[in-house]
């Protein structure tokens, strides 16, 4: 029994295709089929791309208090 760690490609019609080492021989093989999900090797997890604009810094002075939004017709 041999164990490789490789990386392998599923196409849309559901067949994989994967690298083996020189020293399996060709035909028919048993194989055992692990699926992670975490991101291949070299390849940074981003949960979200969400994309980021940035308008500078705020104005000075700047007052996010809700009397100074609204004033008393807002109460």
């Amino acid at each position: 029994m041999t164990t490789i760690e490789t990386m392998a490609t599923v196409g849309p019609d559901g067949t994989l295709t994967a690298r083996v080492p020189p020293e399996v021989p060709p035909g028919e093989h048993r194989v055992l089929l692990t699926i992670q999900d975490e991101p291949a090797p070299g390849e940074a997890a981003q949960p979200f791309d969400f994309p980021v604009d940035d308008l500078g810094p705020w104005p000075e002075g700047l007052s996010l208090r809700r009397e100074d939004m609204y004033g008393d017709w807002r109460r």
